[in-house]
């Protein structure tokens, strides 16, 4: 019944005659067979290498029993956290617990906290002498020691918390590769410490042959907030494929070893991944719905990767700066094969991913050079060696709307609108506004004060109100009504009251209130998170004002939308706190009334 999925039971390995799998892959999100889906996405991956594969999903993490479920595998068990992190996906920006999982069936919160954490301690325990490989986000941006926001303390790496043998970070594909090969041949994973993108614990510093940066301990960075940031730092400029040096960081007698990146996905070998044989469906088992699969479904992953530099975001340590692209063919093939299927209704989604609208390297440099460490290539200025092409998207899009059956291909991943604006031509952005936007572009310029936005690797608000009216205009010549929803982020590293009071004039003056507010969230692995701690930007050690108390997160939340009633009181005291009674009035320019 279930032959075209991995099996995620004992009956399906032996209606697929396996008596025992290869791999057994153990993640706290539900089984969809989808490339969206990281465990789907590895599962498969090593399926067409030859490897039989099993999928432990949600296992009830306290009960032994569950992890014996699928009986023991013949190489490894591979843990993930899921596609979120489990401590973001468990609670919002301010520690609320969520009731609500789009992951689960039904969005029945199952996951423990810090699952790779549990699920690998469980199976040591369970299974002693099979190894654990840990990956996933929540294990790649996890692997240095590294502050805990919802402990409010630096935690050591995971691999010494979870008791795992070896860990993938980044994307997993060919350093998995080369760990299956391995194993396979009976190599012991106590002897792979030779495999790029991974990191494992060695018993000294001595063990590395290769160049090697040593950081600041674990308890160093634990104790000094200097010595995190200089870390930090140290491992941001490491994080190169082609100019990465090995990371060595003690913790307590053993020593953390984290190798240089793996090598990036050619063409073809992205175009092969996302073209293997999914099913785009949940496990049929599932009596409730995923909720995350109806977002995903009929969208297409175009592209890996990003070098917008945002320092709010972990892409950097997990995905990395460099741009993986799959061809126009590719593309258009899995758009076929989805327009076929029973539910389709004519749109496509989405074609994108971390941004849309990246599909090459930054610059001729990058291909053999490296890309430039510890400098942006679009913020605060863009680089002159930019190379700003949209050939190729604009590509995949025409070919996508040419597609029988296609009525519309929407773009709803991020799209780098400074990147946009410096394109020769407005061809993209034309383009953007007639074919593939429902109504709204959501963008991200996430504030308006320049000192703030430079703290964020992000450019001045200039730039976002050249993109807003050029893709407005757009839209008015394309005989449709359509605007920019901009998302603006509260209580960032580097915003004062004073900072928040500017923001909120420029709504004011904008004419636009955001109906959400988007809370900083300090996850493991940005630059911003490293500020939020330490208090200090990690490149330069100069202080960072950052506003950690809750009254002062919610008077910044307040002035985000300081129309409506019930943030009256927080509006005034922020105003008054900052000096600002001239804007406590009657006139145009005031906030709220007196």
């Amino acid at each position: 019944m279930y032959g075209k999925f991995l099996p995620i039971s004992k009956k399906e390995l032996e209606e697929r005659g396996i008596g025992q799998p290869d791999f057994i892959l153990v993640t706290p999100d539900a089984y969809v067979d989808h490339p969206s889906f990281a465990n789907a996405l590895i599962g498969r991956y090593l399926e067409n290498l030859g490897y039989s594969v099993a999928i432990l999903a949600q296992p009830n993490y306290g009960d032994r029993r569950a992890y014996q479920a699928l009986g023991r595998p013949r190489l490894a068990f591979l843990v993930s956290g899921g596609n979120m992190d489990s401590m973001v996906n468990l609670y919002s920006a301010n520690r609320v617990r969520r009731k609500y999982d789009m992951y689960s069936p039904g969005g029945e919160v199952l996951r423990p906290r810090r699952a790779v954490t549990v699920y690998s301690k469980m199976l040591r325990e369970c299974y002693p002498d099979v190894p654990i490989i840990i990956g996933g986000i929540e294990a790649s941006l996890r692997r240095l020691a590294h502050y805990d926001y919802w402990d409010n303390r630096v935690m050591p790496s995971v691999l010494v918390d979870s008791g795992a043998d070896l860990l993938v970070y980044g994307m997993g594909e060919k350093p998995l590769a080369q760990i299956a090969e391995a194993l396979a041949a009976g190599i012991a994973v106590s002897d792979l410490t030779y495999v790029r993108g991974t990191a494992y614990l060695a018993q000294s510093p001595e063990q590395v042959y290769e160049e090697k940066v040593m950081l600041p301990s674990f308890e160093q960075v634990a104790a000094d907030k200097t010595a995190f940031a200089k870390a930090f730092a140290a491992s941001y400029r490491e994080q190169d494929y082609l100019l990465g040096r090995t990371l060595v960081q003690q913790h307590g007698t053993r020593y953390l070893v984290q190798n240089p990146p793996a090598e990036p996905l050619s063409e073809m070998e992205f175009d092969d991944l996302y073209e293997l044989p999914f099913t785009r469906e949940a496990h049929p088992s599932y009596q409730k719905e995923i909720p995350a699969l109806k977002e995903v479904k009929f969208s297409l992953v175009s592209n890996r990767g990003c070098y917008g530099g945002c320092a709010f975001c972990a892409i950097f340590f997990h995905q990395g700066r460099y741009i993986q692209s799959r061809s126009v063919q590719s593309l258009v093939r899995e758009a076929e094969a989805l327009s076929q299927k029973k539910d389709f209704k004519g749109y496509i989604h989405d074609v994108g991913g971390p941004t849309a609208n990246f599909t090459r390297l930054s610059c001729k440099k990058a291909e053999t050079q490296g890309m430039c460490p510890g400098k942006r290539c679009l913020a605060p200025k863009p680089c002159p060696n930019l190379i700003v092409d949209h050939s190729k998207y604009l590509e995949s899009l025409r070919a996508l709307r040419k597609i029988p059956g296609v009525k519309k291909v929407f773009v709803r991943s991020g799209v780098r609108y400074d990147y946009a604006v410096l394109d020769k031509d407005d061809t993209f952005i034309r383009e953007l506004a007639c074919h593939h936007t429902s109504g709204q572009m959501k963008v991200a310029p996430e504030h308006c004060s320049s000192r703030v936005l430079n703290l964020m690797g992000k450019p001045d608000i200039a730039v976002y109100e050249k993109f807003k009216k050029k893709f407005e205009d757009a839209s008015r010549r394309a005989g449709k009504r359509q605007h920019v929803l901009p998302y603006f982020i509260c209580s960032h590293p580097g915003s004062t009251l004073k900072d928040a009071i500017e923001l909120a004039e420029y709504l004011n003056k904008s004419g636009f209130i955001p109906d959400q507010v988007q809370d900083f969230y300090p996850t493991p692995g940005s630059v911003s998170t490293c500020m939020y701690y330490t208090g200090l930007d990690p490149f330069t050690l100069k202080p960072v004002y950052t506003a950690k108390t809750r009254e002062e997160r919610a008077m910044q939340r307040a002035l985000f939308q300081f129309n409506k009633p019930e943030n009256y009181p927080l509006v005034k005291k922020a105003l008054i706190k900052a000096g600002r009674e001239d804007l406590i009035g009657p006139g145009q320019k005031c906030l709220i009334k007196g």
